[in-house]
């Protein structure tokens, strides 16, 4: 079975994915394949190529073919980003201090960047 992950809910990336997903996918005992993480609201913050978690968390989806992606107009708000609000969603907005293969966009995105490995299951934390 192959599942996305959506982090929406305050400290997911950091308590559901810091301390159960991420360890279990080091350790090559999560259980699914994971095929793609996205990442709302301050969760984007977990996402920085200085954070620890961003860091162990682009190893382990360059290692494992995980797609990572932020929401554009998230990561905007927050300095991770640049470009303009109303070009949220085209797929113009670029990254900005994320870690390494980090993508951001908008639900768009996500469908076209999943197409080729669709989940059969997506799970929001």
């Amino acid at each position: 079975m192959k599942v996305a992950y959506i982090f929406r809910n305050s400290m997911a990336s950091t308590f559901q994915l810091g301390s159960m997903i991420l360890p279990q996918l080091e350790a090559g005992n999560h259980g699914v394949g994971v095929v793609g993480m996205f990442f709302f609201d301050d969760n984007v913050f977990s996402l920085r190529a200085d954070d620890e978690i961003g860091r162990r968390l682009s190893k382990i989806a360059e290692e494992q073919n995980i797609l990572l992606m932020a929401c554009d107009q998230c990561s905007l708000r927050r300095g991770l980003a640049s470009g303009l609000f109303d070009e949220c969603g085209t797929g113009n907005i670029k990254p900005m201090g994320l870690a390494k293969g980090v993508e951001v966009g908008c639900f768009p995105q996500l469908y076209e960047a999943l197409s080729g490995n669709m989940p059969d299951q997506i799970i929001t934390l």
